[in-house]
């Protein structure tokens, strides 16, 4: 079964609503067919009404919080490769995109590439944003806090002698990710720091994840 995402509370009220239905498919005439709706809230860009009936259902049902998010690769040739990101798996159903996402990842020529792309390293940059970014505005937005704008900047150390092999005791990776948020709105610092460390790429990169890796030979 596939779907697209309208927020889980929504989802589980028209499964509600079709229920009823079947059970009763012909209301007497001082019967209604409609709940009494609530007014939906809007804070931040975001729908608070269906953000507190998410947190709801999640605590009903714990399984529908379980997810699984996807990429697939192809090699193009020297650095440059191609990510696709079309499905993912939520709410116990197998889900679709609206529109398949393509992300070109390439290397400076620098680093021996033709700058078609962001690399790979930048990529976990802005993804490390976009996730503190969405999580500082969806729980501020739940906290009740108005938030008029936000900017962050992010940089990261890289020693490329752990890639090179040079030296078995420089890691590949960062060894420091910098983060800077600059917010207007009704919040305080202490507020934001504690809410923007709420995010799961911050969580990923932050403490150790398990990484499975399967080798098919073509």
């Amino acid at each position: 079964m596939q779907g697209t995402w309208h927020g889980i509370g929504k989802r589980k009220w028209h499964a509600a609503r079709n229920d009823s239905h079947a059970a009763n498919p012909n209301p007497q005439p001082n019967q209604t067919m409609n709940p009494t709706i609530e007014k939906e809230t809007q804070l931040n860009g975001v729908n608070v009404t269906r953000l507190n009936q998410t947190i709801g259902a999640v605590k009903q049902d714990p399984s529908i919080a379980a997810f699984k998010f996807r990429t697939r690769n192809r090699w193009h040739d020297g650095g440059y490769n191609v990510a696709t990101i079309d499905t993912f798996h939520g709410t116990c159903q197998e889900m679709t995109h609206k529109n398949a996402f393509t992300l070109p990842a390439d290397e400076p020529p620098v680093l021996l590439g033709e700058d078609k792309g962001p690399n790979p390293v930048e990529y976990v940059l802005a993804g490390l944003s976009g996730c503190m970014t969405t999580t500082l505005a969806y729980h501020a937005a739940g906290r009740g806090h108005k938030i008029e704008a936000i900017r962050s900047e992010f940089e990261g150390d890289i020693d490329l002698r752990g890639l090179l092999d040079i030296d078995p005791d420089v890691r590949s990776g960062y060894r420091e990710i910098r983060v800077k948020f600059k917010v207007k709105g009704d919040i305080d610092e202490a507020t934001i720091r504690e809410l923007v460390r709420k995010s799961p790429v911050f969580d990923t990169l932050a403490n150790p994840v398990r990484i499975v890796v399967d080798v098919e030979k073509l």
